[in-house]
């Protein structure tokens, strides 16, 4: 979208859109820290508690291809401040309500919006940047993305832990209000020139290059979340390491993850088939190490601090190995991406989890192997299957 006062990565529209997103992952991920107190609150058990974050990622899931699809063509700060507006309002009704099914209801509902804010927020953010700047402004909102994940859980968690349910629910409700603020007296209006049609977009799902990055996608985040949803197991039963230490090494992963956006947005910037390539090699090595020497702490505390950096650094490589398979629709691409990422997240945690029931913890890796292994067929495939004079330019970039 062209405008005459193009911000720079690092502007205000893109340190608004981080702080959108940051406020939503929060939304999402920080009931996670106290699933407990909603049981006392509400009077059901810890499982029926966990749907209040089971229905959220299942309604992204089946959303995020569609949505993105459906507001394209919608005016974007309309729509941050529709999806934003919503979170705050689904957030103050989580915080008032004493019944668990509306409680439900209020978590459902603005995850439609989950994917068209997130989808919105990488598309404008690199929109907004010059020319062979826009993996940089990408990577900058995936900062409010691991932020969420690493500071939601913690923080909601002393919140609601040091004074109650309900102010813990007014802290994600504070961080939406005050981006929905943000948004109405700091964001321009961006309607969009040129809409593009329903069939032009879903056309990209003709393009081999599109599956084979969905599959890739896929299968890498699969890799990632599959071990990452075990690693207090395995770091507690494989490892030895106390609750505490636990804990900081959860922290330092996450904390981590912020490196690696901001390493990935360099990276790719100069060499992005090096650096897709390189992603799913890369993490074999360090889940063989793992395996291997998961049983010696300070190894592993030097392991955790390495895959963090690379679940940031994958997760923006992933996000760009889709978009630009298909460029000419930049909103439904980023729905691809959601729904990958979602996709592999559970089948992930499903195939981890197989191999620890059969096996042991120490054993959770290989679904993680596994699925790298697959991955990298179908990164290589997507390379190929990319148009020659796409694979010039990439390829042409000094290092």
């Amino acid at each position: 979208m062209e405008r005459k006062n193009k911000l720079k990565p690092g502007g205000l529209l893109v340190f608004i859109l981080t702080a959108g997103v940051f406020g939503i992952i929060n939304t999402e991920m920080g009931v996670i820290g106290i699933l407990p107190l909603i049981a006392e609150t509400f009077h059901v058990t810890v499982p029926e508690a966990g749907w209040t974050v089971s229905i959220f990622a299942l309604v992204v899931a089946l959303s995020a291809p569609v949505m993105p699809l459906l507001f394209s063509g919608v005016n974007r700060k309309k729509v941050m401040l529709l999806a934003v507006g919503l979170f705050t309002l689904s957030n103050v009704i989580s915080m008032l309500t004493d019944n668990f099914t509306v409680l439900l209801i209020a978590r459902a509902v603005p995850a439609f919006l989950h994917p068209v804010y997130v989808s919105m927020a990488f598309t404008v953010a690199a929109a907004s940047a010059g020319k062979g700047n826009e993996s940089k402004a990408v990577a900058r909102v995936f900062i409010g993305v691991s932020a969420g994940m690493v500071l939601g859980v913690p923080v909601t968690s002393y919140v609601a832990s040091e004074f109650s349910y309900t102010m813990g629910m007014l802290f994600f409700t504070a961080v939406n209000a005050l981006v929905f603020v943000a948004t109405i007296f700091f964001v321009p209006s961006m309607p969009v020139r040129e809409k593009l049609s329903y069939g032009t977009q879903l056309g990209v799902l003709k393009k081999n290059e599109t599956w084979y990055s969905v599959l890739a996608v896929t299968l890498i985040n699969g890799a990632l979340f599959g071990f990452f949803s075990y690693m207090s197991d395995f770091l507690g039963s494989v490892t030895g390491a106390s609750y505490n230490v636990i804990s900081i090494l959860l922290l330092v992963y996450g904390l981590a993850n912020i490196i690696g956006n901001m390493i990935a947005g360099k990276r790719l910037a100069l060499n992005p088939v090096r650096s897709m390539m390189s992603l799913p090699f890369t993490l074999l090595f360090f889940y063989i190490c793992l395996f291997i020497l998961g049983a010696w702490l300070p190894v592993m505390a030097v392991i955790v601090l390495f895959l963090g950096i690379l679940a940031g650094y994958g997760q923006n490589t992933m996000q760009y190995m889709i978009t630009h398979a298909a460029p000419e629709a930049p909103d439904f691409a980023n729905g691809l991406y959601l729904l990958s990422a979602n996709l592999g997240t559970t089948a992930g945690a499903v195939a981890c989890g197989i191999f620890i029931t059969f096996f042991g913890t120490r054993y959770s890796v290989f679904g993680s192997l596994m699925f790298l292994a697959v991955s990298i067929v179908f990164v290589a495939l997507r390379i190929r299957a990319a148009r020659p004079e796409k694979q010039m330019e990439a390829e042409a970039v000094p290092r």
